[in-house]
């Protein structure tokens, strides 16, 4: 079990306390946090904005996090000073990678000293253009565990516009950096966070024609990789469960499709469904009490339901032809699917239980691996009209806005926050495959970096 307790930060420098709750990692487990993003001071900054250019417009330093004394830790960073420096470029990388900011630092900049996080020299950075300023510290704590806080100013203002502390074991340094980079984009763009997330995918390797899947997780940069299976199964289309417990994945061991829900706590694994057909895209509900999947029987495949505890399944759709997928709705009223029943790949909606299906994609062309947004006002999806490209449309099926223009973009997972998309792409010839992520203007995208070939990323929600 994940304890989670308080912190007050109690600094000798006159800091004064972080009202911000803490994350602890327990050996074996995976860490859990508590939300830690305080709430907008009165004063400051309120930017309400429409154009991303806003917001890159905005000049942000972030400096190296100082401390009060060197001391080792044991982090993989080394020392404190070592992690100050340490954490404040994962905050950059953060902001930075979005698409929305252009920050600079921490190298090339002043080094604050400890005493002045809480008290910044505003006429250095106001002769640097910068109007917003992030600084922070780190503090090596006798258990063992770290200390970090996290400050937001804005400039011109002279004024602290948010700040955040959180309490970490060692291993946890990198998820400190993440909050941090959280509570600054939340404050600066409005927008809900999304760095300290994980994401699941399937690691590629071997030849084309003979090639081994496994299921692995990362964090959303792709920091601290770690693969889950071993190989002697393929593994297919992962998801996180809403509470961040488990995997649920499709497993084809021994020829035989299986739906298995792998437990991040007791690294074991437990049967979902075993059908003995064809069994296809297992997802589950908002709650975490269904499983969706899709499974073909003498030619037809459809979508069924069936409790994740176990128990009876029930099919959702019965029409000729194939009905696959499925991607609830964030209020869980509904599905979003694909279905070839009216000639070709398209895409539908039901409700939850099966009623009211009908289509929603009329533009022409082929469209697979539709995802509802978490915010609930747009459905990414697979367009194929020749090239496989990233699409996104209104639930309604309006409003069709392409994200990529590669040769073979698919299957879009988003962030917990609905403004990122991730997918996986795929490249001509070698078949090589790698994931991307691109923001909903389709002018920012990036590959992120795996070990090996990566296909079928899944995003998880924000980490509790």
């Amino acid at each position: 079990m994940t304890l989670i307790r308080p912190l007050a930060l109690s600094l000798a420098l006159s800091i004064p306390a972080l009202a911000a709750p803490a994350f602890a990692q327990v050996p074996a487990s995976p860490p859990v946090a508590a939300p830690a993003t305080p709430a907008p001071e009165d004063s400051g900054l309120e930017v309400t904005v429409s154009d991303d250019s806003e917001w890159q417009d905005l000049g942000i330093a972030i400096t190296v996090f100082a401390t009060d004394q060197d001391v080792p830790t044991r982090t993989n960073a080394g020392s404190t000073a070592a992690l100050g420096r340490a954490l404040s470029q994962v905050v950059a990388d953060d902001l930075r990678n979005n698409g929305l900011f252009k920050p600079s630092g921490p190298a090339g900049l002043p080094q604050p000293g400890y005493d002045q996080i809480q008290a910044p020299d505003y006429p250095t950075w106001a002769v640097r253009s910068a109007d917003m300023l992030v600084q922070g510290f780190v503090r090596g704590n006798p258990d063992g565990d770290i200390t970090v806080g996290c400050y937001l100013y804005d400039v011109a203002l002279k004024s602290q516009l948010i700040k955040g502390g959180w309490k970490v074991g060692p291993g946890d340094w990198r998820r400190a950096a993440h909050k941090c980079a959280d509570m600054v984009y939340s404050r600066l763009s409005g927008e809900s966070p999304f760095f300290d997330s994980k994401i699941a995918y399937i690691a590629e390797t071997g030849p084309k024609d003979r090639r081994m899947k496994r299921l692995a997780i990362m964090d959303s940069d792709g920091a601290n990789h770690r693969f889950i299976t071993s190989g002697q199964a393929t593994a297919l289309t992962p998801r996180y469960s809403p509470d961040y417990r488990s995997i649920m994945y499709l497993s084809y061991l021994n020829g035989q499709p299986s739906i298995y829900v792998y437990d991040l706590d007791t690294n074991r694994q437990r049967l979902i469904a075993r059908t003995g057909n064809p069994t296809f895209a297992p997802r589950w509900s908002p709650d975490g009490k269904w499983v969706l999947y899709s499974m073909a029987t003498a030619g037809n495949t459809d979508i069924y339901r069936i409790p994740s505890a176990g128990g009876e399944a029930q099919r959702l759709t019965n029409s000729p032809g194939i009905d696959i997928g499925g991607s609830y709705s964030p209020d869980g009223s509904q599905i979003v699917f694909e279905s070839d029943r009216s000639g070709s790949q398209q895409v539908y909606v039901m409700n939850a239980d099966g009623s009211n299906q009908h289509r929603i994609s009329f533009f022409g062309g082929r469209a697979a691996t539709p995802e509802w947004s978490p915010r609930g006002d747009q459905i990414a999806f697979t367009h194929i009209v020749g090239n496989l490209r990233v699409a996104v449309m209104s639930p309604s099926g309006s409003g069709l806005r392409y994200l990529t223009n590669s040769w073979q973009d698919e299957a879009p997972t988003w962030a917990p926050n609905g403004r990122i998309i991730q997918f996986f792409r795929t490249a001509k010839g070698s078949g090589e495959a790698s994931i991307w992520q691109v923001d909903l203007t389709g002018r920012n995208e990036r590959r992120l970096p795996t070990p090996v070939g990566a296909s079928d990323p899944a995003w998880g929600p924000i980490r509790p």
